[in-house]
C-alpha cells in the first residue's frame, strides 16, 4: 500500500512539476530579458529573505507538525495539544519577526540591495509574518496527512496564480512590481489552502480548543532548532555568497549563479513534495535497520532513475535552455555540470537524511547541517577567487559527496546503537 502511495505521489508530482517547469521557463525568460542579471540577483536576495522569515515566523515547526500529525492522526487529544503549541509558536514567532523586520527595514534593504530603493517592499513584508507562519502550519498538517491530491492542487494553483500576478506587476511596475508580487505570494497561498483544504482543517482544528499553551513545546523546539540551522542559516549563507560574488567579481556573475539556482530549485521541487508527503511520515513509523534499508532502496529505485534521466536531458539541452530562458547570460553554461552532479548526490543524501527529521535526531541533524553549510561557505569563499561563480557550484558538488558519506555513517550508527540498547 505504501509502495503504491509512493508511485501515486511520484506520478502526480511529474505532472505538477512539468506544468510548473513550463510556467517557470516563461517567467524566467521574461525576467531575464526585462530586468537582466542585476534584477535576477536582486530577486534572489528577496527570495532568500522570505525563506528565512518562513522559518522564524513559524519558529521552524513545519517538519515537527508533519511528524506528529502523521503519528497521532487518530489521537484527538494529542492533536489538540499539538495544535495549541503550533499556533502559540506561530503567534510568538510572527510578532517577533514582524517587529524585527519593520524596525530594521532600512538596514535590511541596504544589506540586500545596496540602497534604500526598495525599503517600502521590506516594510510591507514586515506586515506578513503571521500569514507566513499560519501558512507553514497548515502546510505541515496537509503533508502530515499525506493528502497528496490536495497538495498537488494547492501547489499548482498557487504557483500559476502567483506567476500571473508577477507578470502583471512586472508589466506595470518593472522590477519593483516583481518584488511586490513575491512579497504578497504567501497571501495567495493561504487563500488557496483555505479554499481547497479548509473543510479538512475545520474538522481537525477546533477554534474553541485552541489556547495560549505549549504542551508540545519540548517536541517542537527540537524542530525549531533544526529549522533554524537548515533554513535560516542556509539562506543567510546564500545571501552572503551572492554579496561576495558581487563585491569580488561583478553583480552579473551573481546573476548567473542565481539563475542556475532558480533552475536547480525548480527541478528539486519535484523531490520536496515526496519527502514531506511520503518519506517523513513513512520513516517515522520504521524502527528496524532492515526495514529502513529496504525502504531507502525502494525510494532510490523509484526516484533516482527518473531524476537522473531528467538531469541528463537538462545538461544535454543546456545551451538551448540558456538561449530560450536566459539569453545573453554568457557565464551560465559552465555552471550546469557541477550543479547537476551536486544535486543528484544531494537527492540521494536527502532521502537518508530525512531519518533525522522522522526520528527527531537533533544532534545528528545539526552536526550534519553545520558541516555541510561550513564546507559550502568555506569552499565557495576560496573557489570564487579562482573560478568566479563556477566556484560556488564546484563547492556544492564537493560538499555533497562528503555529506553523503557522513549522513550514511550517522544513520547506520544510530540503528547499531538502537540494537545494542534493545
Amino acid at each position: 500500500m505504501q509502495s503504491n502511495l509512493l508511485l501515486k505521489i511520484t506520478s502526480l508530482n511529474v505532472i505538477v512539476i512539468s506544468i510548473r517547469l513550463t510556467v517557470s521557463l516563461v517567467i524566467q525568460r521574461v525576467l531575464s530579458t526585462t530586468v537582466g542579471e542585476i534584477g535576477i540577483a536582486q530577486i534572489g536576495q528577496l527570495r532568500n529573505l522570505i525563506q528565512i522569515l518562513m522559518s522564524t515566523a513559524s519558529l521552524g515547526i513545519f517538519n515537527g507538525v508533519i511528524k506528529y500529525v502523521s503519528e497521532f492522526r487518530d489521537d484527538n487529544q494529542r492533536l489538540k495539544d499539538l495544535f495549541k503549541t503550533t499556533f502559540t509558536f506561530v503567534f510568538i514567532g510572527s510578532i517577533v519577526t514582524s517587529l524585527t523586520v519593520f524596525f530594521y527595514a532600512s538596514w535590511i534593504t541596504i544589506e540586500l540591495f545596496g540602497s534604500l530603493e526598495f525599503v517600502n517592499i521590506i516594510k510591507l513584508l514586515a506586515l506578513l509574518p503571521l500569514v507566513i507562519g499560519i501558512n507553514r502550519a497548515f502546510q505541515g498538517i496537509l503533508n502530515g496527512l499525506s493528502d497528496y491530491k490536495k497538495y498537488a492542487k494547492i501547489d499548482l494553483l498557487s504557483y500559476i496564480l502567483s506567476a500571473t500576478i508577477l507578470l502583471v506587476c512586472l508589466y506595470f511596475y518593472k522590477l519593483e512590481g516583481v518584488l511586490f508580487s513575491i512579497v504578497i505570494t504567501p497571501i495567495i497561498q493561504l487563500v488557496i489552502i483555505l479554499y481547497i483544504f479548509g473543510s479538512t482543517l475545520k474538522k481537525l482544528i477546533k477554534v474553541k480548543d485552541l489556547a495560549f499553551k505549549i504542551p508540545f513545546a519540548k517536541e517542537l523546539l527540537a524542530f525549531a532548532l533544526m529549522s533554524f540551522v537548515s533554513t535560516a542559516l542556509l539562506n543567510y549563507i546564500e545571501l552572503d555568497i551572492r554579496t561576495m560574488i558581487t563585491k569580488k567579481i561583478h553583480i552579473n556573475e551573481a546573476g548567473y549563479w542565481t539563475a542556475m539556482s532558480f533552475i536547480s530549485k525548480n527541478y528539486m521541487t519535484f523531490s520536496s513534495g515526496l519527502f514531506s508527503l511520503y518519506v517523513v511520515p513513512k520513516f517515522a513509523r520504521i524502527y528496524s535497520k532492515h526495514a529502513f534499508i529496504y525502504e531507502v532502496f525502494y525510494i532510490y529505485k523509484t526516484l533516482l532513475p527518473l531524476f537522473g534521466i531528467g538531469m541528463l536531458v537538462v545538461y544535454t539541452l543546456r545551451e538551448q535552455i540558456i538561449a530560450i530562458i536566459y539569453p545573453n547570460f554568457a557565464g551560465l553554461e559552465p555552471l550546469f555540470k557541477w550543479q547537476l552532479l551536486g544535486d543528484f548526490i544531494s537527492l540521494a543524501t536527502l532521502v537518508v537524511a530525512h531519518q533525522f527529521l522522522a526520528k527527531k535526531m537533533v544532534k545528528s541533524f545539526i552536526i550534519t547541517e553545520l558541516i555541510s553549510l561550513g564546507l559550502f561557505y568555506f569552499l565557495s569563499k576560496n573557489f570564487i577567487v579562482l573560478y568566479g561563480a563556477e566556484g560556488v557550484v564546484i563547492a556544492h558538488f564537493i560538499r555533497s559527496i562528503i555529506i553523503l558519506v557522513i549522513v550514511c555513517f550517522l544513520v547506520a550508527r544510530s540503528f547499531d546503537n538502537q540494537s545494542k540498547i534493545s
